[in-house]
């Protein structure tokens, strides 16, 4: 298995759950819930295969599917639905950092494959890691986490960089693609819970 391969398996898995908390959060029904947990999962690697001119890997693959599946699933037999309150809680806020930084370094990996310039490569790390949870925001009507949250963007920017130059000095092995994702995902928590932010204009 391929550290792409890896890296879309973590996001996939990790955002479905975060689709699911959220979802609960705003009480949306059983149908909702799936497209929250859908869309949180694969709308970031839909844009992504589209923008690489790719047919989307939920197209032509059962595990993704199979995968949003099984961790809704598992998200109801640990009675996860029951808990209150989620979206702010350690649960959501780590599944939803996994799933950034994973889906960060498979849109970088995805743009360095298809011959991307730095540009390419940062902007399609970029929407695969928040092009999912943008979609679902939107559809709730919460105004989406890259505007407002604490280094949310920024993250899956720096991890897009840090991918290519990597790959620059032929080094995105899986070894130094693990301590990258550790890494990320470090940065994103500490950024939460530090309430790092970005300057606003006042």
């Amino acid at each position: 298995m391929t550290a792409l391969e890896i890296a879309d398996i973590i996001g996939i898995v990790s955002f479905a759950l975060s689709g699911f908390l959220i979802a609960v959060h705003y009480k949306l029904d059983i149908l909702g819930i799936f497209i929250s947990s859908f869309l949180t999962a694969l709308g970031g690697g839909i844009i992504r295969d589209v923008i690489a001119n790719k047919t989307p890997y939920v197209l032509n693959n059962d595990l993704p599917i199979f995968l949003v599946g099984l961790t809704l699933l598992i998200s109801l037999i640990l009675k996860l639905h029951k808990k209150t309150d989620l979206e702010g809680k350690t649960t959501f806020i780590v599944s939803d950092a996994i799933g950034l930084v994973s889906f960060a370094i498979t849109g970088a990996l995805i743009g360095i494959e298809a011959n991307f310039n730095f540009l390419g490569i940062l902007m399609l790390a970029f929407l695969t890691a928040v092009g999912g949870g943008t979609i679902r925001d939107i559809l709730i009507n919460k105004v989406p986490s890259i505007l407002v949250s604490e280094f949310y963007g920024t993250v899956a920017i720096i991890v897009g960089t840090i991918t290519y130059f990597l790959n620059l000095f032929e080094q995105t092995t899986i070894l130094n693609l693990t301590i990258l994702f550790i890494f990320g995902v470090t940065l994103r928590l500490l950024a939460y819970y530090k309430h790092w932010n970005l300057p606003k204009l006042s």
